[in-house]
């Protein structure tokens, strides 16, 4: 059997189009390789004459989706996108004191990401904001050239409940529907692309990092921490002089480790490196769900032989 590609666990529009080559009902359409899909993949796999395993692997990929393999970009990309808790068009509030978060990696309005996405899609396809938005479009638009602080003051205002993490309507409605559209959807990911798997492939070289996961890894790293810092790279060399790895897992782990040891936020480090851990090491609990990142396609093979 070729290797696995994905199996039970992994999440996301991948497995969603996937779901929708198997002939599943809508109902069951959800982005969830859960038992469903692998008793589905299990049946097609027995009537094209494969091992039933309930796991696509590559020959069932091939045969299946009539497509090639998905690149390591958009494995790590729906990894990442699962831990964030995000799709194209969730929406949340003034929850972290950036103002909006929105997409498929969690685009702020205070870090300039989603401000950009949204002149973009105006810019490129005038009146999909309107569609979106309705008479709020020329609202949003004007709180894209607003002050740092006016940003923020609208976010907190259609922001709600104590902890501000749900969007008021017509807003979270209104970045449901403008999520949805083919067309923004990829303005998010050539956005991910250039300001994130690009930039991590650059760290990932300066790491000496080679494996799909330490490539996994990198990229989870400037999503969730933007970058490896200075007072972390100072830490992953000290660790790395005083114990030499024994292996590309191992210096994931001294990496993961100091990423988390020198994380701004002080109340996050243990999630920051639960997280971080998880994808080191290849499996682990984030957010209480249990994650095996060979179901996610991802694994020791170097990159870029399996992009």
């Amino acid at each position: 059997m070729s290797r696995v590609i994905f199996a039970t666990g992994a999440k996301g529009d991948i497995i969603r189009g996937m779901q929708s080559r198997l002939s599943l009902p809508p109902s069951q359409i959800d982005g969830q390789y859960g038992n469903i899909t692998a008793q589905a993949v299990s049946a097609f796999q027995t009537a094209n004459g494969f091992p039933s395993t309930g796991e696509v692997d590559e020959d069932t990929w091939a045969n299946l989706m009539q497509a090639p393999i998905p690149q390591v970009k958009e494995r790590a990309l729906q990894l990442t996108a699962a831990f964030e808790g995000h799709g194209f068009s969730l929406a949340q509030g003034n929850f972290d004191g950036a103002g909006i978060t929105w997409g498929i990696i969690g685009f702020t309005l205070a870090g300039g990401e989603l401000p950009r996405i949204l002149k973009q899609t105006e810019a490129d396809h005038p009146g999909m904001l309107e569609d979106a938005f309705g008479d709020s479009a020329a609202q949003l638009l004007a709180i894209l050239d607003a002050s740092p602080d006016q940003q923020i003051a609208f976010a907190d205002g259609i922001s709600l409940g104590a902890s501000k993490a749900a969007l008021a309507e017509p807003w979270l409605s209104g970045f449901r529907r403008l999520g949805e559209q083919p067309a923004v959807q990829q303005l998010q990911l050539s956005a991910v692309d250039r300001n994130y798997f690009q930039p991590a492939l650059v760290t990932a070289g300066r790491f000496n990092l080679i494996a799909e996961l330490g490539i996994a890894l990198a990229f989870d790293i400037h999503v969730q921490n933007g970058g490896i810092s200075a007072a972390a790279a100072r830490q992953i060399q000290q660790t790395i002089t005083a114990t030499p790895p024994d292996g590309e897992q191992d210096l994931r782990v001294a990496i993961a480790n100091a990423v988390a040891d020198t994380a701004t936020n002080v109340q996050f480090r243990e999630d920051v490196r639960q997280r971080k851990m998880t994808v080191a090491t290849g499996s682990g609990q984030v957010h209480g769900g249990m994650f095996v990142l060979r179901n996610w396609g991802l694994s020791e093979l170097p990159f870029p032989q399996a992009t």
